[in-house]
């Protein structure tokens, strides 16, 4: 019950007159270390090497629904009016160049010239530890509002409902029910690595933290490197809807610890001001950030990327898994890309009806 499953579950209701059951140790709701989703800083810049690229196509294939909930569904959690985007480049770290792939759909604002929107920072906007940056428009979700938003309209539709279970082996998802089972999406997560029947020996948890504090930044900051630790970075995220700001960031990977680095926090607070000062009053350091909750998570990783096949269990045709998992930090911003190719893969494991709608 993570994204990657409710966003599969919500394009399975769209594309099918299935009944489906989300089988799950977490819902929304929950804050245990190994959901996930819920701890995701969760903004939208594109990793994708090019649009081609598998990673692009995911992308731009969310992009789209995203920007349609920001303009169209604000209780979804998810807002792109006023975010602007500033990334501060080092010449070491990342040659000149205006040229990211996606800056042809950031957003789309037809009123607006596109130089408006995507365009290299003026000299007199470049702090003195930056050689030149990028301004954009882009996106942020809440990830527990959003989550929340996905579980709605999904039991909205009267063909979802939740069991709250911890399965031990994937065979067991196929008897919770009591009723045939045509498929099961395995979207596991992190926990594909201890699912018996999967048990993916190429997870790799990478810990990550944040500090949420009340300050407002007025958009999106970040800047390509520092004088800092290659797994520790500096971003910060403007979150609709009094969501806060996300401070981050760090990327830690093979370890299953969640317990937060305090210094690691500390150190967070004190790039963050770096970079965006303007958080608090002049003459004020990080005693001026009012801290709501720090937090820790594990990014759902999975080396050699993302997994989605289909799979019969012990060959039996009865037994018909897709399994869709692996997205590491880019689960929101693939989510709706991930579950099309996911759900694509139903025509071959199922016979259940394909039908046309627009829920």
């Amino acid at each position: 019950a993570g994204v990657t499953g409710l966003t599969t579950a919500l394009l399975l209701t769209r594309k099918t007159a299935a009944h489906i059951t989300i089988v799950a140790k977490h819902l929304p709701g929950d804050t245990a270390l190994e959901y996930t989703s819920p701890w995701a800083a969760a903004n939208f810049v594109p990793i994708g090497e090019s649009e081609d690229s598998k990673e692009g196509i995911w992308e731009k294939a969310t992009w789209a629904e995203l920007y349609r909930l920001a303009v169209e569904v604000p209780e979804a959690g998810v807002h792109i009016q006023g975010v602007d985007k500033v990334t501060y480049k080092r010449n070491e770290d990342e040659e000149k160049g205006l040229n990211n792939w996606f800056k042809s759909f950031v957003p789309e604002v037809r009123s607006a010239p596109i130089i408006a929107l995507y365009r290299f920072l003026r000299d007199d906007e470049l702090p003195p530890f930056a050689d030149w940056g990028l301004y954009y428009k882009t996106l942020a979700l809440d990830p527990v509002q959003y989550m929340f938003y996905l579980k709605s309209v999904l039991l909205r539709t009267g063909r979802v409902r939740f069991i709250r279970k911890t399965l031990s082996h994937i065979r067991e998802a196929f008897d919770v029910t009591g009723e045939k089972v045509d498929a099961v999406f395995n979207c596991s997560g992190l926990l594909s690595a201890k699912l018996g029947g999967v048990m993916d020996g190429n997870i790799v948890p990478v810990k990550g933290q944040l500090v949420i504090v009340q300050n407002e930044p007025g958009g999106m900051y970040g800047i390509s490197g520092g004088d800092w630790d290659e797994n520790e970075s500096v971003y910060i995220i403007a979150r609709p809807h009094a969501g806060g700001t996300a401070i981050g960031g760090s990327s830690h990977a093979g370890t299953w610890d969640g317990t937060e680095d305090t210094e690691l926090s500390k150190r967070m607070l004190e790039r963050a001001l770096r970079i965006c000062p303007q958080m608090v009053k002049p003459g004020e350091g990080v005693e001026g950030l009012k801290v709501v909750r720090h937090v820790v998570g594990l990014r759902p990783s999975r080396v050699g990327g993302p997994r989605i096949e289909r799979e019969l269990l012990d060959g039996d045709e009865k037994l018909k898994v897709i399994h869709s998992y692996g997205a590491g930090g880019f689960g929101y911003q693939a989510s709706y890309g991930m579950a099309a190719d996911a759900v694509a893969l139903l025509s071959e494991a199922s016979d259940v009806l394909v039908v046309r709608s627009k829920l």
